[in-house]
């Protein structure tokens, strides 16, 4: 491991601000908004946004790679993000914000599919899992982190747009200095949706509604504290508390799901994740009572992103599963772009409990259409099936393809429907 570290830290540092300057931004525009006077339906369509913009940066970004390689692809789009951040607060409009946001989506879409083909790249395939997986915690670790900065500063003020800012510039430097030269970039042929829902329907379904749940996550939570009347600590409390439980929780499931049924453990994951929401709807709102329903929500809600790729890969060919990683992301990122505009939605007709409502729905539909598919099919062998790999809904297909051959390079896959 500090073999694998030593070669790959100017790459995690260089990850590790980018994810610290990603996370400050998106709950501080939530709490910004609310000064501003923005409505929660406004609020929501400038989160949705991000999404759409890194939907589209994933699908076109490689094909940029190629044409100018990785340094220019950092550098411009870096420019581009360091840039939108501090423009925030100097142009107050929402609509203006929701076309930043599509920008800045694509951005980090972009640097983070240059980073993981770079770190994939430099990795052997000896410790490409253990590189793969760093990143991943490096990620978290990221989030949790920008939480704890949004204490330093008045949202209404200036200083936290230019923070992130800076922190996202800075991030090139052990990036680009590296004295590693760049590696050739590779582009691998996608599988086809219909070849993807017919090897595992719960993964392609799952991986829509699961979209929804971290959007609404990463996005609209900030937009909840602020509408329930939370102060800035407690919002910044609330939201790393979701990280911690996604990275403390994901070794014990992931280890669960390798001895039985991965479907049993989906459900499972779902039916916690459904029954705190559940619990808060009902609870006043307090911080006793948040912080803990936010570790939960983390905890089941980060795993389970990585169970339905396990799962889905439980059911493909070795040579197909990198390229099941776009189609599995774009079903991802589809329902990530709905998931703001929803909880906004009902944010606005029945009030700050709208949030949870919908994360509530997602969770009950992904319990339940485990339930069906475990009626259609008996379940695989634990020992035939592959490794459940640690894998942070933020990961571009470069990540999450890797990881996904990485976890199977020891599997006869079945290619039997789930």
């Amino acid at each position: 491991m500090l073999s694998v570290l030593n070669s790959t830290w100017p790459l995690l540092v260089g990850v590790m601000l980018l994810l610290v300057g990603n996370g400050m931004q998106s709950t501080l525009l939530g709490i910004r908004g609310g000064i501003e006077g923005f409505s929660t339906l406004q609020m929501s369509a400038v989160m949705s946004c991000y999404y759409v913009g890194f939907l589209v940066g994933s699908r076109t970004v490689p094909d940029l790679i190629q044409k100018v390689g990785h340094v220019r692809v950092f550098a411009a789009l870096g420019s581009i993000i360091s840039a939108i951040l501090v423009c925030f607060p100097v142009l107050p409009d929402w609509i203006l914000w929701s076309l930043m946001r599509v920008a800045i989506g694509f951005g980090f879409s972009g640097v983070y599919i240059a980073a993981e083909s770079w770190l994939n790249n430099t990795s052997t395939n000896e410790t490409r899992g253990q590189a793969l997986s760093l990143y991943m915690i490096v990620q978290m670790l990221g989030i949790i982190t920008s939480q704890a900065l949004l204490n330093i500063g008045d949202p209404a003020g200036f200083a936290l747009f230019v923070l992130p800012s800076v922190l996202i510039s800075l991030s090139f430097l052990p990036i680009l200095l590296t004295v590693k030269q760049a590696p050739v970039f590779e582009t691998t042929e996608r599988l086809s949706f219909r070849s993807l829902y017919e090897a595992s329907p719960l993964g392609v379904v799952g991986m829509f509604l699961s979209g929804g749940i971290f959007s609404s996550m990463f996005g609209m939570a900030s937009v909840w504290g602020t509408v329930a009347g939370l102060n800035v600590a407690q919002i910044s409390i609330f939201i790393a508390a979701m990280y911690v439980g996604g990275l403390v929780f994901q070794y014990p499931i992931g280890w669960l799901s390798d001895r039985m049924d991965r479907r049993m453990v989906i459900c499972g994951s779902a039916i916690a994740g459904a029954v705190a929401m559940l619990v808060t709807i009902f609870l006043p709102i307090a911080m006793w009572a948040m912080v803990p329903a936010a570790v939960v929500l983390g905890g089941v809600s980060n795993p389970l992103y990585a169970l339905l790729i396990a799962h889905t890969n439980d059911f493909l060919e070795k040579e197909q599963m990198a390229g099941a990683s776009a189609g599995l992301l774009f079903m991802n990122g589809l329902g990530a772009m709905t998931g703001p505009l929803i909880t906004g939605w009902l944010m606005n007709v029945i009030g700050p409990e709208g949030f949870f409502v919908f994360i509530l729905v997602l969770m009950v539909l992904i319990a339940g259409y485990a339930v069906y598919r475990m009626t259609q099919r008996n379940a695989p062998n634990p020992d035939e099936t592959g490794a459940f790999a640690m894998m942070a809904p933020m990961a571009a297909p470069i990540a999450v393809g890797s990881l996904m051959e990485e976890a199977g390079q020891d599997t006869a896959a079945t290619t039997e429907p789930r």
